[in-house]
């Protein structure tokens, strides 16, 4: 089981890697991967007070992988966005790999994300506001993008008081 000392920090070479797709024959361990995440997530929220979601990669699992666990747990597997809406709103990201720093960031108001289930099942959500910027955020980690390179500009930094 990982827990929150296995999770990776910025500056660690592997959050800015490209996550490979989950395959079929992958399935079985998702079960797994989704404990670990839930598991340090649990962590992330009893240390600094928040986490909604949380990416593969943030373990080191170099995976196409996504964990929310809002009203309840939601496991996104290879998932794709389309639908970007044209507008976008401004706010302030945090992320657990540095969980006391905020970056402002612009994100699309809605999206459609289409993804895999933990049963392999196709699956699709249309999400607007907060679940989108979430979703865009975690996504981006698939990509080995973080939120400090989509700042607005070189002043949108902040320590979480």
């Amino acid at each position: 089981m990982k827990h929150l000392e296995d999770l990776l920090l910025l500056g660690d070479p592997r959050l800015y890697e490209i996550c490979e797709p989950v395959m079929y024959e992958e399935l079985h361990l998702v079960k797994e991967w989704t404990s670990d995440l839930h598991n340090v997530m649990e962590e992330i929220r009893a240390k600094y007070n928040f986490g909604r979601a949380i990416a593969a990669p943030q373990l080191g699992i170099m995976k196409r992988l996504i964990y929310m666990n809002i009203d309840k747990p939601v496991v996104f597997i290879n998932p794709v966005f389309e639908n970007l809406s044209e507008e976008k709103f401004e706010l302030w990201d945090d992320c657990m790999s540095f969980p006391n720093l905020l970056v402002k960031v612009k994100r699309h108001k809605s999206l459609t994300i289409n993804y895999l289930d933990e049963n392999w099942q196709p699956q699709s959500w249309k999400m607007e506001d907060a679940l989108s910027e979430l979703l865009q955020h975690e996504y981006d980690h698939l990509d080995g993008i973080l939120c400090t390179m989509r700042a607005i500009d070189n002043q949108s930094f902040r320590w979480r008081l």
